[in-house]
């Protein structure tokens, strides 16, 4: 049974995720904000969950914008439950857009989310893992990292990759502190999350409405090829079930990255390739020793 902290929980993967993880017999902490507010019945829900089915699954008071909300999250949890076996970097917001529309300062602030928000996880919770001598690191990426993706979804995409690049890092520099690292990588869900439904749009109007004659037709056309791609009785459940059977896997035989993406964007070919080039690089240079065994595969 390990003891996890999921980011970013209130709906989503990291609902079904908490739900999941739970089902399996391990203690599941989901992380949220305003949870005396906005999340509240996300809270009671996980609450009437956990008295239903026995399981062990608790809401804790998490802003990952806010690295004192995320101290004292992560505080509560090791005051809870002695330790964390398990960090879910799941917190993120996508956008949908022309580019040019959106300010720095959106750019920045998506940045933040996606990106900036599990650096403050990592120095919260890595000093208690490397004091334990285990750990793992899970990493929700996208397949947009290194698949066939669209345009309007940039700056998402943009700190999506930001993301990733700084999971890998992390892979190298925890490894001998006995922590794992695995990346979870989802195409494109239609439903099942929120991440379209609740997309963030350009601040940027009057640019925005420039690519409106030029684009709108094929960017409508684009979202229904996305979801005409989508194959049917494919769920954003099955992303929860893949992130269960990696926490569930041995320790030292875990997968590096795993790809759960029905619409089969390209993602998972490219990084095959990608993740054997970067495993002879570290070869190469003399520092296979940070590179698990699962780094390849």
């Amino acid at each position: 049974m390990s003891i996890v902290l999921i980011t970013g929980a209130s709906s989503g993967f990291g609902n079904l995720t908490a739900r999941a993880l739970a089902r399996a017999g391990h203690t599941v902490h989901a992380g949220m904000r305003e949870t005396a507010g906005r999340n509240a019945p996300a809270v009671a829900a996980l609450a009437e969950l956990a008295g239903a089915e026995g399981i062990d699954v608790r809401a804790v008071e998490m802003d990952v914008l806010d690295q004192a909300s995320v101290d004292a999250a992560v505080a509560d949890v090791l005051d809870a439950s002695g330790r964390i076996d398990v960090v879910l970097h799941n917190a993120g917001h996508m956008v949908l857009g022309p580019t040019e529309a959106f300010t720095p300062e959106q750019l920045a602030a998506l940045y933040d989310v996606n990106v900036l928000s599990t650096q403050r996880v990592n120095r919260a919770v890595l000093p208690a893992m490397r004091d334990r001598g285990s750990g793992l690191l899970l990493w929700v990426g996208s397949s947009s990292t290194r698949g066939g993706h669209p345009p309007f979804l940039a700056p998402y995409f943009a700190a999506k990759a930001g993301m990733d690049a700084l999971a890998e890092s992390y892979a190298a520099e925890v490894v001998k502190y006995g922590i794992e690292t695995a990346i979870v990588v989802p195409g494109a869900y239609p439903s099942g999350t929120n991440h379209v439904a609740h997309a963030g749009r350009p601040e940027d109007t009057e640019r925005e409405a420039a690519y409106a004659d030029a684009y709108d037709m094929l960017r409508k056309q684009m979202l229904a090829g996305l979801t005409a791609a989508f194959p049917a009785g494919r769920t954003a459940d099955e992303v929860a079930d893949e992130i269960v059977r990696v926490v569930d896997a041995p320790a030292g035989r875990r997968p590096f990255r795993v790809h759960i993406d029905p619409s089969h964007d390209g993602s998972e070919v490219v990084s095959v390739v990608y993740d054997r080039i970067r495993a002879e690089f570290y070869r190469r240079i003399g520092i296979a020793e940070l590179l698990p065994e699962s780094a390849s595969r």
